[in-house]
């Protein structure tokens, strides 16, 4: 899963927001400085990736992709998902996208003291695209594709992942609308047992 959804996952907590934010640009241990809620959501967003990878309906969702693309089949789908999840938002908060992903972004802001150097750039990125509302838009996720693609060290065909996801959207979709909702119970369960 990707920024949308691990601040959604989190619930009203802002420090595990955060945490769920922060969990892509923080490697091995926290700081032991940052506060305590915000290492419980750097470890939440790192439970949810390892939960999201095992799953059968990821695995199942990885398998429809062509070969070229299934070995970058995680981060597709994460990017993917998130897409799903911000086009079909109220499905899944009260809240509307616009005013929440408005939300994280101001959250980053208040907190920006606490963020790695590389989140406090990627939060101008943020803010440049409206991220993660954003992730609704194909155009915005072809972007993502092209500078995710840029990022990797090798040779790669992510860049022109887009029309091969959009390809498979009914079986995508499918995938994620029996996914999502046990990923909310577990992320939930998790919560409530940290």
């Amino acid at each position: 899963m990707n920024h949308l959804a691990h601040t959604l996952l989190a619930g009203d907590d802002e420090l595990l927001q955060l945490g769920g934010l922060m969990g892509d640009f923080v490697h091995g241990q926290p700081d032991p400085s940052l506060p305590e809620r915000l290492v419980t959501g750097i470890r939440l967003h790192r439970a949810i990736d390892v939960y999201t990878d095992s799953h059968p309906e990821v695995a199942a969702a990885r398998e429809r992709l062509p070969a070229p693309y299934r070995r970058y089949g995680g981060i597709l789908l994460d990017m993917w998902f998130d897409h799903l999840l911000a086009r079909d938002f109220p499905r899944w908060s009260e809240q509307a996208l616009d005013a929440y992903s408005m939300g994280v972004r101001q959250m980053l802001d208040r907190h920006d003291a606490l963020l790695p150097p590389s989140l406090q750039r990627f939060r101008l990125y943020m803010e440049a695209h409206a991220l993660p509302a954003g992730y609704a838009r194909p155009e915005e996720m072809a972007a993502a594709f092209d500078g995710i693609s840029q990022r990797l060290r090798r040779a790669n065909p992510v860049s022109g992942a887009l029309p091969v996801l959009s390809g498979l959207e009914r079986p995508l979709q499918a995938h994620f609308e029996a996914f999502f909702p046990q990923l909310q119970a577990f992320s939930a369960r998790w919560i409530e047992e940290h």
